[in-house]
């Protein structure tokens, strides 16, 4: 059987664990190479590196840089839209991120606007009507650029949903990632044509979220790690679907060449599709990675939606 071939929407290498800090305290030396080793030998073909913030943004782009695997995405997560009015002149702060996403799609790197979104379990980092005006504000950036969205959506579906409709014409597709939502709003989503569901760690830890899961069509899903977290842990429903099993150590007994325990890596992402496979009875875990991968292109990567890419997919029927 042929390797697996899978793209990681979601990395946040920019986080401090990817630099060996564990909240606030060194226990080893970068890794990223490491990390990203790893990957390739598991079957990831390509990674998205999540930018959350105008610096984390200018980070983000930097790392995709190094490699030609890797890509990432420009924009401000909910929880930060402050910085908009904390900068003292939101208008220059969002042509800043303008030049930043213009700079990263003439490097052939920015693949997406965002993480842009609202999250309504974390208000305390920024109130309900920051988050929706700069939420809506991102929408220019898509529409200027022609670029996707990568969507951020937490217990905030109703309003979400209001400014996805309204803007839905100005953005060429996306993607709400790290899905942790009930079924009335994963309908909701899917209710969008050109929006499609990234599940994680985080959409597989409950019996719930697996029944959520199972009602996500193949053909609207993407899969995502969002390292450093949202890993699958053995108190997860999902775990009891996992083949592929990761040894890891703690960070205090930190080796190169081993995981470690409690920092998810992108090399992961093929527990998510087994748990997907598990969950939604697809024997044949090839032919679905195959399906995922066809998706994250078309949103992302349009332009290898060409005969090679479509043949991936009419593989298993002259099998």
């Amino acid at each position: 059987m042929a390797a697996l071939k899978m793209i990681d929407i979601a990395v946040n290498f920019t986080d401090g664990m990817f630099k060996g800090i564990y909240n606030g305290k060194q226990y080893h030396a970068p890794d990223i190479q490491a990390v990203l080793a790893r990957a390739w030998s598991a079957g990831v073909d390509r990674i998205i590196v999540t930018g959350g913030s105008l610096e984390e943004s200018k980070e983000a782009l930097a790392i995709a840089e190094t490699d030609g695997r890797l890509f990432c995405t420009v924009g401000v997560h909910p929880t930060r839209c402050k910085e908009f009015e904390d900068s003292g002149d939101p208008v220059r702060h969002f042509q800043a991120l303008v030049s930043l996403a213009k700079e990263g799609v003439e490097k052939g790197k920015v693949v997406a606007i965002g993480e842009c979104g609202l999250d309504y379990d974390r208000l305390q980092f920024c109130p309900a009507d920051l988050q929706k005006k700069y939420f809506e504000k991102q929408f220019d950036l898509a529409s200027a650029l022609k670029l996707p969205m990568f969507l951020h959506m937490s217990a905030a579906a109703d309003d979400f949903c209001n400014i996805v409709e309204r803007n839905k014409s100005r953005f060429t597709g996306g993607v709400t990632h790290s899905f942790t939502g009930t079924a009335g709003d994963r309908d909701k989503l899917l209710g969008f044509s050109n929006i499609y569901i990234g599940v994680n760690g985080c959409s597989l830890k409950t019996s719930e979220n697996i029944e959520v899961v199972k009602g996500i069509p193949v053909e609207r899903m993407m899969i995502e790690t969002d390292s450093p977290y949202c890993e699958i842990k053995n108190t997860h429903a999902g775990i009891k679907m996992v083949k592929c099993l990761l040894p890891s150590k703690k960070k205090e007994k930190y080796e190169l060449q081993c995981l470690v325990k409690g920092r998810n890596e992108p090399c992961s992402v093929r527990q998510v599709l087994e748990v997907v496979s598990g969950c939604k009875d697809i024997a044949d875990l090839d032919h679905l990675s195959k399906i995922i991968y066809h998706n994250t292109c078309r949103v992302f990567f349009p332009h290898d939606l060409d005969s090679a890419a479509d043949a991936l997919l009419d593989d298993k029927e002259t099998e």
